[in-house]
């Protein structure tokens, strides 16, 4: 049976061949986009271990003493250039047997310095004064991919005197590395969140998986009426239900088998651009995007599989009697218990509000789980919303079309609603991921490009970061040269304030101490109450941000200190007019005041820091939207054709009564279309409603209105589904001939 079976897959003439070839490419497509998604989850988890390193100070496995093992002194800091993050780690080597850092081949000495090759091409085409001279003596090599997240990776590791980096406070000894089975840590400030990685990443491959699937199943049902009509005649000459189960199997295999095959081809094809895609906000190593031996076993023998248990499906009416093809049976309707999990989903979310878990797991795992309830409701009350809809077109028809369409939608409801539930998962997601992140930008807003916030560079000389005896910057260290960059407005220094004070976001006194009269010169960061001389300033004349108070309406609270003149220097702030260059210079110069202290950097610098991860999710919501919808457009472009195959010879005799092609187009048309816009607009409801509980609860925040670029792709993503619609009408004239009734 089993050679028959294969006989009849690429041997049953041109229909037959047909057939396999569509089903093939299809499921080549969904294998493609699946293996892609694997190898983007891979990839994500390499680039996650290959920050682990850079938490190695954090990790009480490498601080710890090794016999044999010459620590090295370890300082790690952020720095920026034209608004992206830039990483530098000074070192130094205690003796012969230090440690070496992943990616180099020694520990720099005193006077050297590796750099990344992102890095290094910077400092070859910018000029010194706005990056070049924040690295001392000269560079000796480059950083290998082993030690870099990303290919655009920022990085320098700057070697020091073992003395001189020991002095500093914030120096830690290390004695070896973290990678590996050491990949974590209990204070890793580095990379992403392991656990947060692990959940996001299985929705995301949920999202994406979930249309795949669709895609290949309905793939696989491709002609599936005139199957069963053939196999209905085997039947009737004597085969048995095994022998028929067997048949459909062998075919739906070869098909599905050689699609997936093709599948490794198109992902080979697509790998090199899926490097360049920021999933996490860096780009990956083209090596990162491999795919291990279970993923590939697990799609080369799962996607037969599951073509396999989808013809058997299809075929149960066979199996049941010869004749059961001929004598059909408008199916059960789908009953209202299918709006339960879609309703224990709302419910679940809705529970938590008030009652937010106490620990990150413990939010993660219960938002999942309301998510992935609604998600499978929607999926469950799709066919009932689908059969509802359908009764209601019928009952208000006034055309022929509408009543013919509505009686035959509310007959089957589940097979149209087959064809568009890939979009409705990617609806839904889409949804709900825009909801949540355009509500969380919405209520921390980034700073305006031309801001003071965006514009002015603030540099803090914190104690804690001053060299025990060393004498602490003072006005007179302030570069002479600074006022005169070009770009710089104003030169701002900022006095300590008591340090008894608490500073914190809801004490009006900041940390710092400002004359009235330097305030006054630059009115953009504020201004001082009437008859005061000096006010109490957060450290970069910003502080917390007021949602109804912008930096130049702020008044500051005033101090009773006299003494300013005599105060330590706490900051310097530098007015820009907010240009790369002069930024960039003015972050050099300020650098060199207190070489081992933090960077300069802007407040929406900071704020960018913050929002990173926000950023890496942002991004993958992207991923899950720009290929949900492409692959909904496809399932439903098989499927529309499959019904149209389907019902050529009912179409056919349709016409030979004297019924318009017109008519039988606008049928097809309203039974696809009426499902997909009524179930779209079901799934955006609860994507929203899923956003809204979610932001309730976790964050207290309300629901915002989505952006342009939300109805943007929404809009075009139903308009590209109804344009496939209308591009298989064409196919009802030629498949619907004379000769079509007659050959049947």
């Amino acid at each position: 049976m089993i050679g028959l079976g294969l006989r009849l897959a690429v041997a049953g003439g041109r229909e037959a061949a047909v057939r396999l070839v569509v089903v093939a490419a299809a499921v080549a497509l969904g294998t493609g986009l699946l293996l892609a998604t694997l190898a983007g989850i891979n990839a994500t988890k390499s680039q996650s271990l290959r920050y682990a390193w850079l938490n190695s100070a954090l990790s009480e496995a490498t601080t710890a003493a090794r016999p044999g093992v010459d620590p090295v002194w370890w300082l790690g800091r952020e720095d920026y250039f034209r608004g992206a993050e830039m990483l530098r780690l000074d070192i130094a080597a205690t003796g012969p047997a230090a440690p070496v850092p992943p990616g180099l081949p020694a520990v720099p000495g005193p006077g050297e310095f590796y750099a990344s090759p992102a890095l290094h091409d910077l400092l070859r085409t910018v000029p010194a004064a706005e990056l070049g001279d924040r690295f001392p003596g000269r560079e000796v090599g480059l950083i290998g991919d082993a030690a870099l997240p990303s290919p655009d990776t920022l990085f320098a590791v700057v070697g020091q005197a073992p003395d001189v980096l020991a002095a500093q406070p914030s120096a830690t000894k290390v004695s070896g590395f973290l990678g590996g089975g050491e990949a974590t840590c209990s204070r890793c400030i580095v990379g992403l969140n392991d656990t947060m990685l692990t959940v996001s990443l299985s929705v995301v491959a949920t999202a994406l998986i979930f249309p795949v699937l669709i895609f290949i199943g309905t793939a696989t049902r491709l002609s599936a009426a005139r199957r069963e009509q053939r196999f209905a005649a085997m039947r009737l000459i004597g085969a048995t239900p095994r022998q028929v189960s067997v048949l459909a199997t062998v075919e739906s295999i070869a098909a599905a088998a050689a699609g997936a095959v093709l599948g490794f081809g198109v992902f080979s094809a697509v790998r090199p651009g899926l490097a360049a895609i920021p999933f996490t906000g860096a780009t990956f190593f083209p090596s990162d995007l491999t795919l291990t031996w279970v993923d590939a076993l697990a799609v080369l023998v799962g996607i037969p599989v599951g073509a396999a248990v989808a013809a058997r499906l299809a075929l149960r009416r066979v199996r049941i009697s010869p004749l059961g093809v001929t004598r059909r049976v408008t199916p059960k309707p789908p009953r209202a218990w299918r709006l339960i999990p879609l309703a224990a989903g709302i419910a679940e979310l809705a529970y938590f509000v008030g009652r937010k878990p106490a620990t990150t797991d413990g939010q993660t795992y219960a938002y999942l789980a309301g998510a992935a309830l609604m998600l499978i409701g929607l999926v469950l009350a799709g066919p009932w919303l689908t059969m509802r809809t359908a009764r209601l077109v019928a009952d208000h028809a006034q055309r022929p079309a509408a009543l013919i369409a509505g009686r035959r939608l509310a007959d089957d409801p589940k097979a149209a609603f087959r064809a568009v539930s890939g979009l409705v998962v990617a609806l839904f997601v889409m949804t709900a991921a825009s909801g949540a992140i355009t509500a969380y930008v919405a209520e921390r807003a980034r700073p305006a490009a031309g801001s003071v916030e965006a514009t002015s560079l603030s540099a803090t000389f914190w104690p804690e970061d001053i060299v025990p005896g060393a004498p602490s910057p003072s006005v007179s260290d302030i570069p002479a040269g600074l006022a005169e960059l070009p770009g710089v407005r104003a030169v701002i220094p900022i006095k300590e304030n008591d340090r008894s004070v608490a500073f914190d976001s809801t004490n009006p006194q900041g940390p710092g101490l400002i004359s009235c009269a330097d305030l006054a010169r630059t009115p953009e960061y504020g201004a001082c109450p009437p008859g005061a001389r000096t006010v109490a300033v957060w450290s970069d004349l910003i502080g917390p941000r007021d949602p109804g108070v912008s930096p130049e309406e702020r008044v500051w609270p005033a101090s009773s200190a006299t003494d300013l003149d005599a105060r330590r220097l706490l900051a310097v702030v530098v007015a820009t007019d907010g240009s790369d260059t002069a930024k960039e210079r003015a972050r050099t110069v300020l650098a060199t005041m207190d070489p081992w202290g933090r960077y300069p950097a802007t407040e929406a610098e900071f704020e960018a820091d913050s929002a990173r991860t926000l950023v890496q999710f942002q991004r993958l919501a992207d991923v899950v939207i720009l290929a949900s919808l492409p692959i909904a457009g496809c399932s439903l472009a098989v499927s529309v054709i499959a019904g149209l195959t389907d019902r050529k010879r009912p179409f056919s005799v349709l016409r030979l009564t004297g019924v318009r092609i017109r008519m039988l187009r606008a049928v097809v048309a309203l039974e696809t279309a009426v499902p997909l816009l009524v179930v779209a607009a079901v799934a955006i409801g609860a994507g929203l409603l899923a956003a809204a509980l979610f932001l309730r609860a976790q964050l207290d925040y309300p629901l915002h209105g989505l952006g342009a670029g939300y109805y943007a792709m929404v809009g075009g993503g139903l308009v590209a589904s109804l344009a496939i619609i209308a591009a298989t009408l064409p196919l009802l004239r030629r498949i619907t001939g004379p000769e079509t009734a007659r050959n049947e």
